[in-house]
């Protein structure tokens, strides 16, 4: 029997646990906080408690100013408050993959629209930090050694839950979708693949072109 979306996704990812890594890389856990758990309880019960279907939007991995903060995919500490009224004591820090993720769920309808359909995740669902910085699953030397099978593991859970198979939607147009590619044919975990533009390279190298990407996402979140 199906438990609901929140209750599942809560219990993933208070069960997540860092991998090992090479020397030179960190992981983030932020699901081991106990603010972040009250975090991703209140958002999850209010916009996941039921068993309908949607449909996965599939990032790389959080960052150290979204999720890796507040435990909620493309989410910065500021949207927490301000958008979704999450009461937290996080530094408010902005992060411009949120901006724009948030900018584009008003434009699709609002929140609770949007949460109803989809749900934003990663390839891997915990970051990565080298010398302080992001670095992306990928990019983490001897990655396939270290990572590929715990990411096979944790997108083969995804096929337990009351997900769309028809089509999983890549974030990203680069590394990430060619891996996910790769990874889709071995565990055929969707029927096909699409993808959309990746917010941070929209915001940092096409700006001026902000609300066309925007429409590029509505168009696809509503065509399925």
């Amino acid at each position: 029997m199906l438990k609901n979306w929140s209750d599942t996704i809560i219990d993933y990812y208070e069960n997540l646990a860092c991998p090992e890594l090479p020397a030179g890389y960190e992981c983030m856990n932020p699901y081991r906080s106990p603010e972040v758990q009250s975090v991703v309880s209140a958002f999850f019960n209010r916009f996941y408690a039921d068993l309908e279907p949607r449909t996965l939007l599939l990032g790389i991995n959080p960052g150290r100013f979204g999720a890796g903060i507040t435990g909620i995919s493309f989410t910065d500490p500021i949207i927490l408050t301000d958008s979704l009224g999450i009461e937290h004591n996080f530094d408010r820090r902005p992060e411009l993959s949120s901006r724009f993720v948030h900018e584009m769920i008003a434009a699709f309808g609002g929140i609770e629209h949007f949460t109803k359909k989809f749900f934003i995740t990663s390839v891997y669902p915990l970051g990565f930090l080298k010398d302080g910085k992001n670095i992306n699953y990928y990019e983490i030397e001897g990655w396939r050694n270290h990572l590929l099978p715990l990411i096979e593991n944790e997108l083969a859970e995804h096929k337990t839950w009351n997900i769309n198979r028809k089509v999983g939607i890549c974030i990203g147009k680069g590394d990430n979708l060619k891996h996910l590619n790769k990874i889709n044919d071995k565990l055929g975990l969707f029927d096909q693949i699409v993808t959309v533009p990746h917010p941070r390279w929209v915001m940092q190298y096409r700006l001026k072109r902000k609300l066309e990407f925007i429409d590029e996402y509505v168009k696809l979140l509503s065509s399925i």
